[in-house]
């Protein structure tokens, strides 16, 4: 069973930037993929991003498209997603999420991913 361990969030003005980082303890591959979700109070959990473990496929979510980049460091078995232009709707606590055996089409749903990290609180304020 792969472990994740998130690290970064916290407060920015709105417009500024935070950088997330997920280090993954375990064995990763064969389709494998790590990435990020999250939940504001009151809402659903939804996808944000997600790379595959060789780094040929990202997926974003359409309002962070343009404003957050996620990247893997396979040697150092990190993902990091660089956010920029915050916006107070990014508010919430983002999940890394790690996978092996994910089909294409499934990258993005929150059950194909089988190990989560407890969170971490991105506050953008207005």
């Amino acid at each position: 069973q792969v472990q994740v361990t998130e690290s970064g969030g916290g407060l920015v003005q709105a417009g500024g930037s935070l950088t997330l980082s997920c280090a993954a303890s375990g064995s990763i591959s064969n389709k494998g993929a790590m990435g990020w979700f999250r939940q504001a109070p009151g809402t659903e959990r939804e996808f944000v991003a997600t790379i595959t473990w060789n780094g040929d496929l990202t997926y974003y979510l359409d309002s962070v498209k343009g404003r957050f980049t996620i990247s893997m460091d396979k040697a150092k078995r990190t993902v990091t997603m660089q956010m920029n232009n915050l916006k107070p709707e990014d508010t919430a606590v983002y999940h890394c999420v790690a996978g092996t055996g994910i089909i294409t089409s499934r990258l993005r749903a929150a059950d194909a991913y089988r190990s989560w990290g407890q969170g971490t609180q991105v506050t953008v304020s207005s």
